[in-house]
């Protein structure tokens, strides 16, 4: 039988782990629940915003955590550009044409990123990196203990903002009759970029929330995205509450995984879950749409 500590060490880390994943996947979700897409170009995007907070520490010396406004807002206005100047112009309304467009950003986005940074792993030095606390007896890093804390704020933010904002009733009402929301004056063009936006905006925060103790390289969000769709999925497709529930089940699936089965073959227990939880609810843990 297992040492208790080693059990509350991987319930710990498992969720701390799972609330990045569940970040990740809240703009996989709003993207799909409002554009009724699978954004091919998440991964990609996410590795060029921990790029962007790679360059933000090295050439200006702006903490990840400081830099975290400056990402989210630039990562907004460059969803929103795409999806309003490329995506939507490209796809001519068809979803076949979208799913390859953003499989083309995604390949161009990381070329470039082969081409300015080579395949080489880059990593930034903060002081309080290795920092940790102990908790019943488990060390916790401190960096990954503010992940799960902000990802939890983020995710009741963005939560807040779909269900009381003006914004946020657009938002769902172009996700549920799009002709109907165009009828009563909202300009679904725009609240298709501005959610698609928003969804990129995430992947900013993730960005900074991940860099203090993570490496950047041309294919890390091949990782992320993986287990992103898997989240989405898990707790079900557009759902927001299933998202976060997802990620943590997800996180606490790969902690135990490795724990019992070894670190290299941890994740064997994401898809064993995946495939039970999907055999009795097909439509995931909460499925339901924004």
């Amino acid at each position: 039988m297992l040492d208790p500590i080693l059990l509350w060490s991987g319930l710990v880390n498992g969720l701390l782990q799972g609330a990045i994943y569940a970040l990740v996947a809240l703009g996989l979700t709003l993207i799909y629940g409002v554009l009724h897409i699978i954004n091919f170009a998440h991964g990609s995007l996410l590795m060029l915003a921990m790029y962007g907070v790679f360059l933000l520490f090295s050439q200006f010396g702006i903490d990840p955590y400081a830099a975290l406004p400056i990402m989210v807002v630039g990562m907004f206005v460059l969803g929103y550009g795409l999806q309003r100047g490329l995506i939507s112009r490209a796809s001519h309304g068809r979803d076949e044409n979208i799913l390859l467009v953003t499989l083309g950003i995604s390949i161009v986005i990381e070329n470039l990123a082969l081409f300015f940074f080579q395949g080489d792993t880059r990593t930034i030095d903060v002081p309080y990196a290795f920092d940790s606390l102990e908790v019943f007896g488990v060390f916790i890093a401190i960096p990954r203990l503010i992940a799960f804390a902000a990802a939890l704020l983020i995710a009741g933010l963005l939560w807040l903002m779909i269900q009381r904002s003006d914004v946020g009733r657009a938002i769902r009402a172009v996700a549920k009759e799009k002709q109907g929301a165009r009828l009563v004056g909202i300009n679904v063009e725009h609240i298709y970029a501005v959610s698609y936006g928003v969804g990129i905006a995430c992947l900013g925060a993730a960005a900074c929330l991940l860099m203090p103790t993570y490496l950047v390289y041309p294919t890390v969000g091949h990782a992320f995205v993986l287990i992103a769709f898997t989240v989405v999925v898990l707790g079900g497709m557009g759902s927001f509450p299933g998202a976060l529930l997802g990620g943590l089940l997800i996180g606490l699936c790969e902690s135990f995984g490795g724990l019992f089965l070894g670190e290299s073959f941890g994740q064997i227990g994401i898809f064993l879950v995946f495939i039970v939880v999907l055999l009795f609810r097909p439509s995931g843990l909460l499925g339901s749409r924004v």
